[in-house]
């Protein structure tokens, strides 16, 4: 018997702990008055409603669950936990946030604040500026529909027409007329991610980012506002000095002036009607200089006829009245009339010159050495050299002259046997073009030698004519020899072909390098290895923001409003009036509350309905 009297007095004591712990569980999560200077009970006007106006000791003061409030006059209804502030409003909470407003309405149970009149909101790293925001305090997010501003020192002044704050995150994301505006530089968006901690923006939808240097476009995009550094992965390019810089994915630096792109890339030249492509390249701004690699392709654009340059690397510098391109490694050129390939070639657009270089890493009595060596095609004539320049005018884009030094070799194929090769080879070596940009004259200078097959006017083979001379020159006709010269000490002799020595129907030095030649723009790839671009990786795609008035919010209001007391009106069975938790909640986002409610009441009268029937 006494042991259950201590187990009843046990549970009557838990059970009043519990009781008085509940009541001031929900004392705590009543809006409470902290100061007000004259506060006057209004029942009359709504049950419970308290009027509080400052006084000259300060303002008034409520706080709720962790929230502090200051306006200068406010009404407080006790029977719903509610709050109008009027009049110079701030609230603060914690450390982290603070808001002013002229206007700020505040459930207490469903902890949803909405401001109006010249709303500030206040966190660590910026300012919000709005005239009309939702602060809902449960999910830590603001929310504004009207327009709205928010200022980062280092990063500018970003304006949207929506937005929204995600405290915990310290994350912006804006939608609609988005625009980021910086001394250095103007963003402009439809959808901006902005995480104010780090000045780090994400750009969704065509999105531009103008300097007073360049303009980058892209359609998703991440921008570091603090280092002016980000990049672009789909449809992105930059328009600068009368260049297109585009790629798949396109990184940039604006503080350095510099960009690099990977797969796909195209450099268009506007000015100087020229593209490039590859699927890597550097672009430093500053330097007017391009880096492209991977497949590399310089097209010069003509009217009648293009040129065509491949190369491991292609580099261009220079400002477009004195553009250079360099192509190293592999080079090679296509035109319909004129194909060449060289280790190096240098082309300056001013000055219409174009060098085509070998780089001695080989001896020259190496065999592939000679496959290095620059040679240049020119309708059925080979010329090869050490070096070969050649000599364009740069207004008229015409061919204008040739010259090979050191080891000149030119050579063409026998155009009726086709099995010898007519050959020359000397020092060095000056050619001229005609109008059409043929080969028309070719002059061989110091100790020419030659190797031709000779014909009677009926194209009758007399012999092979084996010659040497100080000098020689050429004059061709649609490819083919038309007039033979020998200056200086000629000495030639014609041998039948059927005693000319085998051994001898080549000049020493001589390759025959046809199959090397590009006959299409494809054939300038047919040394490359196979292409394996690397797969990008980067942004996710755009998630569209979630409702701020979603379904949780909605129930809290929901139970605020089944929780609130029901005025005598209801009672009597009249139509109860909205509850003032949402009361400034849009009317769409409240419709499915609403259809649920009617649908709700429509199932009740049938069931009562059914139940008298």
């Amino acid at each position: 018997m006494k042991h259950s009297l201590v187990i009843y007095i046990s549970l009557i004591s838990c059970l009043f702990i519990f009781q008085l712990a509940t009541a001031q569980e929900q004392k705590q999560k009543q809006i409470q008055i902290i100061y007000s200077g004259f506060l006057n009970f209004d029942d009359a006007k709504d049950p419970g409603l308290k009027v509080m106006t400052r006084d000259d000791s300060g303002q008034v003061h409520v706080i709720h669950e962790g929230i502090d409030m200051w306006c200068d006059q406010a009404n407080l209804y006790g029977n719903e936990n509610f709050i109008e502030a009027y009049g110079n409003v701030k609230m603060k909470q914690g450390d982290t946030i603070n808001m002013n407003a002229k206007y700020v309405e505040y459930s207490g149970k469903t902890q949803l604040a909405f401001a109006s009149g010249e709303v500030i909101l206040t966190e660590p790293n910026s300012v919000l500026t709005t005239d009309t925001l939702y602060f809902d305090r449960v999910k830590q997010e603001s929310y504004y529909k009207s327009g709205g501003r928010v200022e980062r020192d280092s990063s500018g002044v970003i304006t949207s027409r929506i937005g929204r704050y995600y405290m915990n995150a310290q994350k912006y994301q804006f939608v609609n007329s988005v625009v980021l505006t910086n001394p250095d530089y103007v963003i402009n968006t439809n959808q901006l991610d902005f995480y104010s901690e780090t000045g780090h923006a994400y750009l969704f939808g065509p999105s531009t980012i103008v300097t007073d240097e360049s303009k980058t476009y892209c359609e998703k995009g991440f921008y570091d506002t603090e280092n002016k550094t980000g990049y672009g992965l789909k449809k992105t390019r930059i328009d600068y000095d009368n260049r297109v810089f585009e790629g798949d994915s396109v990184y940039f630096d604006n503080s350095r002036n510099f960009a690099s792109a990977t797969n796909n890339i195209t450099v268009t030249d506007t000015l100087n009607k020229s593209i490039i492509k590859g699927h890597y390249a550097e672009i430093y701004k500053a330097k007017d200089s391009v880096f492209i690699t991977k497949r590399a392709l310089a097209i010069t654009v003509q009217e009648t006829d293009s040129i065509y340059m491949h190369a491991d690397t292609l580099m261009v510098t220079g400002v477009p009245e004195k553009r250079i391109t360099r192509a190293f490694r592999n080079a090679k050129f296509y035109k319909s009339d004129m194909s060449g390939k060289a280790d190096s070639v240098h082309v300056n657009q001013a000055t219409g010159l174009t060098k085509l270089i070998n780089l001695k890493r080989l001896s020259s009595q190496d065999a592939f050495a000679k496959r290095r060596d620059p040679v240049i095609w020119n309708l059925e004539n080979q010329m090869t050299g050490d070096t070969i320049h050649i000599k364009s005018n740069p207004k008229t884009e015409k061919l204008d002259s040739l010259f090979v030094f050191e080891n000149a070799f030119v050579a063409s194929r026998d155009s009726i046997s086709k099995n010898g090769f007519n050959q020359v080879k000397g020092k060095t070596l000056v050619g001229l073009f005609d109008e059409e940009n043929n080969l028309r004259q070719v002059n061989i200078n110091k100790n020419a030698e030659s190797i031709s097959y000779a014909r009677n006017e009926n194209q009758e083979l007399i012999g092979i004519e084996k010659a040497k001379s100080g000098s020689v020159s050429i004059f061709f006709s649609e490819g083919d020899i038309e007039q033979f010269t020998r200056y200086l000490q000629p000495d030639a002799e014609i041998t039948p072909e059927s005693q000319y020595p085998e051994n001898a129907l080549l000049l020493r030095g001589f390759v025959w390098r046809d199959e090397e030649r590009p006959k299409s723009v494809e054939d300038l790839f047919s040394d490359d290895p196979p292409l394996n671009l690397p797969i990008i990786k980067g942004l996710e795609d755009y998630v569209p923001q979630e409702e701020f008035f979603d379904e949780a919010l909605l129930k809290r209001v929901e139970k605020a409003d089944k929780s609130t007391k029901k005025n005598e009106s209801t009672s009597k069975g009249e139509e109860s009036q909205p509850t003032k938790a949402a009361r400034n909640i849009p009317e769409k986002s409240m419709n499915p509350v609403k259809e649920k409610k009617a649908e709700k009441q429509v199932k009740n009268e049938d069931s009562i309905k059914s139940k008298k029937d």
